[in-house]
């Protein structure tokens, strides 16, 4: 399939794609080259077709998707990457799309930023039986979505909103994200705020889209590949050379801010994906850091021992040598948390988790928070 990689109405470069491997098998004239996506340049300033396919291929459901052998089951399919070209690219998180050759589409007729878009993918993705097959409808952001956990897109009011579930025994992570938004609320993160509702008995979070029609996600994976990186950095300094260099604002102190909400709900999946930057899609300016989301995976979700220690990412192996990184601790007010005891006991209160196992894990939150404050102590001393 001859095709243009678009970003909104602008023709990016022209591909040709292999619609049965989903695979890029051509890079033909590069017109817009500031438009690329970070990290698909080669050594000699062209396009690399290993990192357009690496980039195009990470467009799809990832194969760690719970509940994805159902979806594969009744799409009769041992992948989901054929559903990329169902939907031409489009997702809810940026503004790049595939439109074939000849076709005049335009991005203001398809994009689902302003367009109504079809549940079918998102409801097999949580189990549920589509009906005729023959019927399906795939044009769908589902099918663009990044993440283990089930979940999906829907429009409430007018506004494109993620529904997320959980996992194990206790489907903790929803209850987690919205902890982890009463935390970022009392400390003035930038956060993407997390509400909580029950479907069909299920535990879900959801969350406004905190992108629009003229803004987009990038991930820090494809800024840390937007230049090479020097023997002596670690991935921290590296990333900072790599906002540097592209001119995004406050990174800095928003990542430090990142790094201890996790050291104090015990993130143990911030990896490169699920943070990143925000820039204009039409200026290609940054605005900044994005705000704080998908911190589900953390308080111990999946463990039966509270006590036990989690791992970390992305800059350290565990929480200890991570917090150590953060050299600006001034604006962290423990007194902004009275209060935060009550406040995720109500919400786990709401879950399948026992007194005991809600208890812990409230006392082992407020002491790690007391634990930052006592670093801001020991630096005023």
């Amino acid at each position: 399939m001859k095709c243009a990689l678009m970003h909104k109405n602008i023709e990016v470069v022209q591909l040709v794609i292999d619609e049965d491997a989903v695979a890029i098998t051509e890079i033909g004239e590069v017109l817009t080259p500031d438009h690329l996506p970070l990290g698909v340049h080669n050594l000699k300033g062209g396009v690399d077709r290993r990192e357009m396919n690496d980039w195009l291929k990470g467009r799809s459901i990832p194969a760690s998707r719970y509940g994805i052998w159902d979806l594969y089951k009744r799409l009769g399919r041992d992948s989901t990457e054929y559903l990329i070209l169902k939907c031409y690219g489009l997702s809810l998180s940026d503004h790049y799309w595939i439109r074939p050759e000849n076709t005049g589409l335009r991005w203001e007729d398809i994009n689902f930023f302003q367009n109504n878009f079809s549940q079918d993918v998102g409801e097999m993705l949580f189990g549920r039986e589509p009906g005729d097959l023959s019927n399906i409808n795939l044009v769908s952001p589902d099918n663009t979505s990044d993440g283990w956990l089930r979940k999906k897109w829907i429009i409430i009011d007018g506004k494109r909103t993620l529904l997320k579930g959980g996992s194990g025994i206790w489907k903790q992570e929803p209850y987690n994200e919205v902890v982890a938004t009463a935390i970022m609320r009392r400390l003035k993160i930038n956060h993407v705020p997390y509400s909580l509702i029950t479907e069909r008995d299920e535990p879900l979070c959801l969350c406004e889209n905190f992108l629009t029609v003229d803004t987009e996600f990038v991930t820090a994976w494809r800024v840390l590949h937007s230049r090479k990186m020097e023997s002596q950095d670690s991935d921290l300094t590296h990333l900072l050379k790599c906002c540097d260099n592209l001119c995004i604002p406050n990174v800095k102190s928003d990542l430090e801010k990142m790094i201890v909400l996790d050291y104090i709900i015990a993130n143990e999946d911030r990896h490169y994906s699920n943070f990143g930057f925000v820039r204009n899609v039409e200026t290609l300016q940054w605005q900044g850091v994005a705000p704080i989301f998908d911190s589900g995976t953390s308080l111990w979700h999946n463990a039966f021992s509270i006590a036990e220690v989690r791992k970390c990412q992305p800059f350290a192996k565990t929480h200890e040598e991570q917090i150590e990184l953060v050299s600006d601790l001034s604006w962290f007010n423990i007194e902004a948390l009275n209060g935060l005891e009550d406040e995720i006991t109500t919400i786990f209160s709401m879950s399948r988790m026992d007194k005991d196992r809600i208890s812990a894990i409230t006392n082992a939150v407020i002491s790690r928070a007391r634990q930052i404050h006592r670093e801001v102590e020991d630096t005023h001393l």
